[in-house]
């Protein structure tokens, strides 16, 4: 989109947002490309906040971040003037997508920011950016609801909760068009989130209530321990999997007797509003639910604010360690699921077909954008050859594009500074020495497009091995002894997932039990049982702190109470 374009499409959105208001001072334009690293939604991932110059984070690499802020002074009377000139583009104003704040759909009081689509690399759409007053409104919300939502029985929470996934369910096809727009997903994979948010809320809502334990009761005493709400959660979540993560963390507080403030990752704001709506249709009570759009500031904001009890984020570990520095400041409680660098291990008694394309879809679902996604594969070199034949021939028959075009199985990574990181990765493997066998480059054209990418040739201390690539680069290391692995697999700050190939299930869960991991697959990686009861999920070491999902996730919300009963005084 040329200079002047982007510039429309911002007067427009922005006009839009402040309703017909002729004035834009004060409004704090968000691109894309300045919020946040990888899945952040509160800071860059170096974990330094961005200093503020003229509305614009100077920690955008955006080559348009200057002429958008100038742009956002543009009198109202320009957006009528070239609405009609704009009628080509796929526009929506940030009207069409307000927040949800005490039951009622509302706009951001400071203006309205620009949604990119990573396939296009062009401004699709606008949000409402919340200012400092919006976000007072949803915490004293929650803050309100919080004594009623509290006491109502367990049966009647499950009855919303249930007609909420009905309505997100209504909705799935928009929701996950909406989403594959902003996060680039491929338009299966998008829907497949949708129904699956609305399935995990399901499963939360039947896993049954936290009753109370009895310790301890004879004739003079009885001693009880219950597990008591702790009042606001405020869930912060990332651009990855923003309605899956929004709609599991919203699920759980919720049905363990919190209210919630979410706040989602500004690159993908649009398909967590999309969220708000199914819940005012679906007759929550007001304040149960609130959810705002803006900036990493907003997010910083609402981890400090004073009513919020329980912070939820899942995000980067330096932006986790911020968000832990702040919950301490108030002794707030904080759930944190953080980077990963998943090691897999083949043994050489594998099987190469099915784990070779189990090992792909492993690491690359999500063009890589998984946080359990396997991001280093360990192979004996009795099956090196083999195995890495196998993953290229994947590798090649994947289809890159566009992910609302039919066929396409990986879209494209989903900004500009995760693709920088992906790439930058890759260029400092290939001046160690390491060999490309497929991929490697991006295709012509618009588009934060990268194929599926497999390296030879590393080892520990590159970079590529080492760090987070989230991306679709995979490093392929050989070994030939399994406690070398298993040592070299464990030698990293990450300990989020692992997994072990084998033919041999006892041997392979016997090396799993040995990886440092929150959670460990044999002859699977990423995969979960979400039906019956679904397992906790978690990080190790620097991967996090708490868990999520099932009881576990229901009781993290929760504090421990004792009541020790005398029977006569």
């Amino acid at each position: 989109m040329t200079g002047r374009g982007l510039a429309f499409l911002v007067a427009v959105c922005s006009a839009a947002a402040l309703l017909a208001s002729c004035t834009m001072s004060g409004a704090l334009l968000r691109t894309s490309a300045g919020n946040a690293l990888r899945r952040n939604s509160v800071a860059p991932r170096t974990g330094l906040l961005p200093r503020r110059i003229s509305g614009v984070s100077s920690a955008s690499r955006n080559p348009h971040s200057h002429r958008l802020s100038r742009s956002l002074r543009a009198r109202c009377s320009t957006a009528a003037a070239v609405t009609m000139e704009l009628t080509s583009d796929v526009l929506k104003t940030a009207e069409d997508y307000p927040m949800l704040i005490d039951g009622k759909l509302r706009q951001g009081s400071a203006g309205a920011s620009p949604v990119v689509n990573p396939a296009t690399e062009q401004p699709f759409a606008c949000a409402p950016s919340a200012g400092m007053d919006d976000l007072n409104d949803a915490v004293a919300a929650a803050k309100r609801a919080f004594p009623s939502w509290s006491k109502l029985g367990y049966d009647a929470k499950v009855a919303y909760l249930e007609k909420f996934a009905e309505e997100v369910k209504k909705d799935a096809e928009s929701i996950a068009t909406l989403l594959t727009k902003e996060q680039g997903k491929p338009f299966a994979s998008a829907l497949g989130e949708v129904k699956a948010s609305a399935d995990r809320i399901a499963t939360v809502s039947a896993l049954g209530p936290l009753e109370p334990e009895v310790l301890h009761e004879d004739e003079k005493t009885r001693t009880e321990v219950h597990r008591v709400p702790r009042g606001v959660v405020a869930a912060i979540t990332p651009w990855n999997f923003p309605v899956l993560i929004a709609a599991s963390k919203a699920a759980s507080a919720l049905l363990s007797g919190n209210t919630v403030v979410v706040k989602p990752s500004p690159f993908t704001p649009l398909s967590t509003l999309a969220l708000g709506k199914a819940a005012e249709r679906a007759g929550l009570p007001a304040g149960v639910l609130n959810i705002v759009a803006g900036g990493d500031e907003l997010g910083k904001a609402l981890a400090e604010h004073e009513d919020v009890r329980h912070i939820s984020f899942t995000g980067s570990v330096a932006t986790g360690k911020k968000v832990m520095a702040t919950a301490a400041a108030g002794l707030k409680r904080v759930t944190l699921e953080l980077g990963g660098n998943d090691a897999a291990i083949v043994l050489d008694d594998v099987d190469i077909e099915p784990a070779s394309r189990k090992i792909f879809q492993a690491s690359m679902a999500n063009t890589g954008q998984v946080c359990t996604a396997i991001k280093r594969l360990y192979v004996h070199e009795k099956v090196f050859d083999p195995l890495v034949d196998a993953l290229v021939t994947h590798a090649k028959n994947a289809r890159v594009g566009d992910g609302l075009t039919k066929g396409i199985t990986h879209g494209p990574l989903n900004n500009k500074m995760q693709y920088d990181i992906v790439t930058g990765l890759l260029e400092d493997a290939k001046e160690q020495g390491a060999k490309v066998l497929c991929g490697g480059s991006a295709p012509e054209g618009p588009g934060y497009f990268f194929p599926p990418t497999l390296v030879t040739g590393v080892k520990e201390g590159v970079r590529l091995v080492d760090e987070e690539q989230f991306g679709p680069v995979l490093p392929v290391i050989p070994f030939t002894d399994v406690d070398d692995a298993v040592a070299r697999a464990n030698a990293s700050p990450f300990g989020l997932g692992g997994s072990v190939w084998t033919t041999d299930p006892e041997k392979g869960a016997e090396i799993a039990s040995r990886l440092e991991t929150g959670v460990t697959w044999v002859n699977a990686h990423i995969t979960g049982d979400f039906a019956g009861k679904p397992p906790p999920f978690g990080g190790a070491k620097m991967s996090g702190i708490g868990r999520e999902h099932g009881r576990a996730g229901l009781e993290e919300y929760t504090d421990l109470k004792t009541i020790r009963v005398a029977k006569k005084l």
